[in-house]
């Protein structure tokens, strides 16, 4: 794969996990209602988000509500919601960065190895962006996980298990971080051994005239 083709790979993959990453974001399925146990309650499905709750009637309606107060939060979801806000602040400058520094645009440089530059600076924040989607998520999933195996009088079908917005984090970060890793590949070392070789022909060429 030449190194055009591998940005471009690259960009459209990270791009890919950066949208995941906002959809799992705002997605309220971060955990579920567990159907485990005998007596399975099938009448109100509750999910929970990072902003807000639901309850899904078994007659198809969902009535959702947003979490009321900031600080009456618990400080894994407050946690969760701080590194997914920066994930996708970084996604953000990598897709603008990237954007300038890929072989396949005419946007900003014109020299190949200071684009090359800017293409793994682009990299480096799409990889940040897909280690902090992939540390809330897996923060999230830790809780969840405690809190459904800990000790609790809570019958086990009122706890709650995954949720369908943790995978969909799992696999954007997964992407971000593939796609971040092959604009990091850029490197412009032939480039500046060709520039090197470049610079140091024109001196000795000079004298020759002389």
């Amino acid at each position: 794969m030449g190194g055009g083709a591998r940005e471009l790979a690259g960009y459209l993959a990270a791009l890919a996990g950066w949208v995941a990453g906002l959809a799992a974001a705002v997605l309220p399925q971060w955990r579920q209602s567990s159907y485990a146990g005998d007596a399975i309650i099938t009448a109100v499905g509750l999910h929970e988000g990072l902003w807000m709750s639901c309850a899904a009637q078994s007659t198809g309606q969902v009535q959702c509500r947003l979490h009321d107060s900031l600080l009456s939060l618990e400080v894994h979801i407050q946690t969760c919601r701080a590194l997914m806000v920066i994930s996708l602040l970084l996604g953000f400058f990598g897709i603008i960065v990237s954007v300038v520094g890929m072989k396949c645009t005419k946007v900003g440089e014109e020299d190949p190895v200071t684009k090359s530059r800017i293409a793994v600076a682009g990299g480096i924040l799409f990889v940040l962006s897909g280690l902090c989607t992939l540390a809330a998520v897996s923060l999230y999933a830790t809780q969840v996980t405690y809190e459904f195996f800990s000790e609790s009088t809570i019958p086990i079908n009122a706890r709650y298990e995954f949720g369908s917005a943790l995978f969909v984090g799992w696999g954007a970060a997964s992407l971000s971080m593939l796609g971040g890793s092959l604009l990091c590949c850029s490197c412009p070392a032939k480039e500046r051994r060709g520039q090197q070789y470049h610079q140091q022909s024109q001196p000795s060429t000079a004298r020759e005239y002389v």
